[in-house]
């Protein structure tokens, strides 16, 4: 089976998107940047070594938006936190390996990716961390037999979201390629 690539995308709209940004250049303004950064990160990703999916949510207005591209397939994210939707996401898929990427961060491209699938290829996990203690990418060799346990108990949004996500994996061998800033507040947007 062919890898795949799922994209964690919110319909962008003011309020429901980067609501950390938002509280810095206005609501209107952080879900704009959202739709475009995330355009352009999907044009940027697409490449014949790997299938792109997305993510969306809210499960029904994500299915049937048109801010998406329309050949890209889509799968609901449901409900719960980050780590919920996270987890649902790697079960959902059959056969491996599989990665999960957001569309904040900038600094994706198919090298990123391919790296990532290339450290599967001597671990059972990656992650891709952020400068500020989260991840920009996880990802799992053989994704539906993951423990229940996956990505619970993690302090999200904070400086410990990757050590408490890698401890959530027992004793999985994991991997970390680059380090990349995310996009929370106005500040991160000045850092490329």
């Amino acid at each position: 089976m062919r890898p795949k690539l799922v994209v964690m995308v919110k319909e962008p709209r003011a309020g429901r998107v980067k609501t950390r940004l938002g509280r810095d250049i206005g609501l209107t303004a952080s879900a704009w940047w959202f739709r475009h950064q995330t355009r352009s990160l999907l044009r940027r990703i697409e490449d014949p070594r790997w299938d792109v999916v997305l993510a969306v949510a809210p499960d029904v207005e994500g299915f049937n938006s048109r801010i998406w591209p329309a050949h890209l397939p889509r799968v609901a994210q449901g409900r719960g936190n980050l780590g919920d939707r996270m987890a649902r996401v790697l079960r959902g898929f059959n056969g491996g390996p599989l990665c999960i990427i957001g569309g904040d961060i900038p600094g994706v491209n198919r090298a990123r990716i391919a790296d990532a699938f290339r450290a599967l290829g001597n671990h059972e996990a990656v992650f891709g961390p952020a400068f500020d203690g989260g991840y920009w990418l996880i990802g799992m060799k053989r994704a539906r037999a993951i423990a229940p346990t996956i990505l619970r108990d993690v302090r999200w949004s904070t400086k410990h979201a990757l050590a408490d996500s890698e401890r959530s994996l027992g004793q999985m061998t994991i991997a970390r390629i680059a380090t990349l800033h995310d996009v929370d507040t106005a500040d991160d947007l000045l850092v490329r």
